[in-house]
This record gives C-alpha cells, sequence and structure tokens, in this order.
C-alpha cells in the first residue's frame, strides 16, 4: 500500500513554489497526497524566518500534525529550518530538518519514512548554496507562479533571507524558457515570474533580467507574463519601456519601497533613495499610465521616529501609486536592525501599520474607480466564491461574475460598469459572450 503525504507551507509564494516541486517529485514516486488536517504517514513543513512569530508557528503546526498522526514521520524544511535548526530539534514528534540546499533531497534521504528515535539535521553553511532549483506553484489552472531566482547579495538591516538563502543566483534562459513552455502546454494563461530577489536574474553572468523579458514575452501560446515584485534600483528603463510595448507583459509592477524617508532608508541599509523611486514611479505613469504600482512598506523599523514616519506617510500620499503591501516591522535573531535605536514600541508599530492600511485603502479605492465605464481584458481563475467567479484585469483591477463553467481560465474583453463596495467590480456577462466560450470549451473538449 502506498504510503501517504500531507503538506504545508509557510510563507511566501516562493516557499509555495518549491513546495510544489517537492510535492511532485513525491507524487511521481507513487506517494499518495492527503490535506494536511488528515491523516498521513507523512508531515513535511515549509518553513519562513521572515516574521518573529516563525518558532510558535513551526511549532503549532508540528503540533497538528502530532495530534492527528502520533506516528507520523514529520519533516521541517526551509528557511527557518536552515538558520535555528536546534530550536527546531526541541519540537517533540521533529523527525528531520533539511536546509536551504537540502530540502530537495528529502525523497532520496530516507526509503521508508519510519518514525526517528532522536531529530536528524541536515544543513549546510548556507554559502555554500551555489545551486538552483527549479520550482513552479499554482493556486489554480490559471496563473503560475515561475521561480526564476534564489538568494540575495543585498544586506538589508531587518532581513534574515541572506542568511537563509544563500547568495545570488538564477538558472539559464533557455531553461527557464524550458519550463515556461511546460507551464503553457499544461493550458497556463498567465506566469508570474517570482524570487528572493527576481530582478537581479543573471547576477555573475553577462544575461540580465531585460534579457530574460525579451525572450519570455515572445512564447508562443502564453497569454500574460507578470513580474511579482522587483527592486526599484533594478527596475531600469528599459524594462519598463518593454513592458509598454509588450502584449504579454502586464501594466503591474510590485516595487518594494519600505519607507518614504530616506532617513530610515539608510537605516535599513537599502540601495536607492526616495527620489530614485519617484522617478521610477513617475517613468512608469509617463510610459503606461494605467499600470497598477503595489508597494510594501514596513512599519516601525528602529530609528523610525514619529515625524519620520509622518515623512513616509506623505511621500506616499504625494505618490500615483495603487496600493500598499503593509509589514508591521520585528525583531529577527543576526540582523544588523536589533544594533539601532530607538526600538519602536510594539503598540506603535501596529498603530502605523493601521495607517498605512487606511492609506492603501484609499489609494486601492481611487485607481480601481479611474476605470469605471472602460473595458478591460480580464482572465478568470478556476474556482467559485458564493457563486461568484473571479478575475484579475491586465492592471490588477480585481473582477467578479457570476459562475459559468466557460468563463474558468478564459480571457474575456468585459466593460467595467458596477465598481462596489466590495473594492471589487461585480459585472454580467452577455449571453453571446458564453455562447461563444460554451462552443469553444465544446470543441476543446471533443
Amino acid at each position: 500500500m502506498n504510503k501517504t503525504v500531507a503538506f504545508e507551507t509557510l510563507g511566501c509564494k516562493l516557499n509555495f513554489s518549491e513546495t510544489s516541486s517537492i510535492r511532485r517529485n513525491f507524487l511521481e514516486a507513487g506517494y499518495i497526497e492527503k490535506e494536511f488536517q488528515e491523516t498521513a504517514d507523512i508531515y513535511i513543513i515549509n518553513t519562513c524566518s521572515v516574521t518573529l512569530d516563525a518558532n510558535s508557528t513551526c511549532r503549532k503546526t508540528v503540533r497538528r500534525a502530532r495530534r492527528t498522526n502520533p506516528n507520523a514521520f514529520v519533516a521541517v524544511i526551509g528557511c527557518y529550518a536552515q538558520l535555528k535548526p536546534k530550536d527546531i530539534a526541541s519540537i517533540e514528534g521533529v523527525d528531520v530538518i533539511l536546509g536551504a540546499k537540502e530540502k530537495f533531497k528529502l525523497l532520496h534521504l530516507f526509503d521508508e519514512f519510519i518514525k526517528q528515535e532522536k531529530t536528524i539535521i541536515h544543513r549546510e553553511d548556507v554559502n555554500k548554496t551555489s545551486d538552483f532549483h527549479h520550482a513552479f506553484s499554482s493556486d489554480d489552472r490559471t496563473r503560475a507562479f515561475l521561480k526564476v531566482q534564489d538568494g540575495c547579495n543585498y544586506k538589508c538591516s531587518f532581513c534574515t533571507i541572506p542568511l537563509a538563502r544563500g547568495i545570488s543566483r538564477s538558472p539559464s534562459i533557455e531553461s527557464v524558457i524550458f519550463h515556461a513552455k511546460r507551464l503553457i502546454e499544461d493550458g497556463f494563461k498567465e506566469i508570474i515570474l517570482t524570487g528572493v530577489n527576481t530582478g537581479d536574474f543573471g547576477y555573475g553572468r553577462k544575461d540580465s533580467f531585460i534579457d530574460l523579458l525579451s525572450k519570455l514575452h515572445k512564447l508562443d501560446g502564453l497569454n500574460r507574463l507578470r513580474i511579482s515584485s522587483i527592486e526599484p534600483n533594478l527596475l531600469h528603463p528599459e524594462i519598463i519601456e518593454l513592458v509598454a510595448s509588450s502584449n504579454t507583459l502586464q501594466p503591474h509592477f510590485h516595487l518594494p519601497l519600505q519607507s518614504g524617508s530616506d532617513t530610515v532608508l539608510r537605516l535599513m541599509k537599502r540601495r536607492y533613495n526616495t527620489l530614485l523611486y519617484q522617478k521610477r514611479v513617475e517613468y512608469i505613469r509617463n510610459q503606461i499610465p494605467d499600470a497598477c504600482i503595489g508597494v510594501d512598506v514596513i512599519t516601525g523599523h528602529p530609528g523610525e521616529t514619529i515625524e519620520l514616519f509622518q515623512e513616509s506617510v506623505d511621500f506616499l500620499n504625494d505618490m500615483d501609486i495603487s496600493y500598499l503591501h503593509v509589514f508591521t516591522y520585528s525583531e529577527r535573531p543576526d540582523t544588523h536592525a536589533l544594533n539601532i535605536s530607538p526600538a519602536v514600541p510594539k503598540v506603535e508599530r501596529k498603530r502605523r501599520t493601521a495607517v498605512y492600511r487606511m492609506l492603501s485603502d484609499k489609494k486601492r479605492d481611487r485607481f480601481n474607480q479611474r476605470f469605471k465605464d472602460t473595458t478591460r481584458p480580464v482572465l478568470f481563475e478556476s474556482h467559485s466564491n458564493d457563486g461568484m467567479l473571479k478575475g484579475w484585469t491586465d492592471n490588477y483591477v480585481r473582477v467578479a461574475v457570476p459562475y459559468h463553467s466557460s468563463l474558468v481560465n478564459s480571457l474575456v474583453l468585459l466593460p467595467l460598469k458596477r465598481y462596489t463596495s466590495k473594492g471589487y467590480y461585480e459585472e454580467e456577462i452577455k449571453g453571446d459572450i458564453l455562447d461563444e466560450l460554451s462552443l469553444m470549451e465544446s470543441l476543446v473538449n471533443g
């Protein structure tokens, strides 16, 4: 009887893509997948190290697995496993801990996955991690997240990722194209490029991220290509110009800022200032007026006084951006930020986070409403919610319509007329569009 395996992923889209690749290896080897809350022979937990509660989250997840099946083999892998293997080893029931490089070898390290008397730790020095493991994941059959880069050479004051994942590295353009073609053949309409520092693709080689984009966006059968996130100092004008001229690259940029105060940016050891950031946003607006621009910000970094926070709020309020992705600073071991004072009280950090989120809601609402009474292409996802099917426009505006099977994984030019208090458009689909899509569906299905 084939053994069963369950997976739980903590953290970012990159973690999800790597879990998906490990999952495929197990399924191809004959293992049967179970949901994490179900009884399984093996539980694999892919961890994150970004937030302070990484330890407690890992412990709770291990306990959930042990409550479901006390005799199961439990493997803890990923960033937190790389950074704090001894802490994880103290959690009762963990059989093996695998670091950044070793996590991809799990299937080959054990034949029977028999419960161990003592926790086994497989972890190399992260600075020796120089190989690249391809990975992709998807929430549905519509959009795929394709890993094109790993590791980071930056030393931002608040971040543990370089300690957990090692130096910047990426595969060849040819290998990325090979995996992208496989995703297209599998029916994905949209590919989202992801990595720790995606724009650093090609570091140490002659090719670069613009070279990768220039070839990927021309692939036959690919409807949409999107960049998950790119550092402002790596978003060169020619990349913006390529997006502006391409029918495939989507008008959507996610630009980490972290703070709109140059003083705080220096404390954070970021590689740009607010002037460069402002110029990038202005150039995007000049080249692609309808582009969606998302921004990462951190509240409460050590040394961020109330005056510096207000400086950042004012900067963002004046910027023509579309939404904020807000993080509350949390202390991480072995990071430079621990040496900076004064520390911001946690209550004040949360207050500042709430301020940013209110600003984000205002920005998002204003951006979305700009497109009322326009027509945009919408890619509908393969899952429904309360009888509604949701999708995204090319420039990342959310749209919902009544569920219809022929709309799943379909691109539809849709007039946007009914913007709701829910923060997205709710529209009806005309019968002639449904008839056409139903005919195409029946032809495809034979």
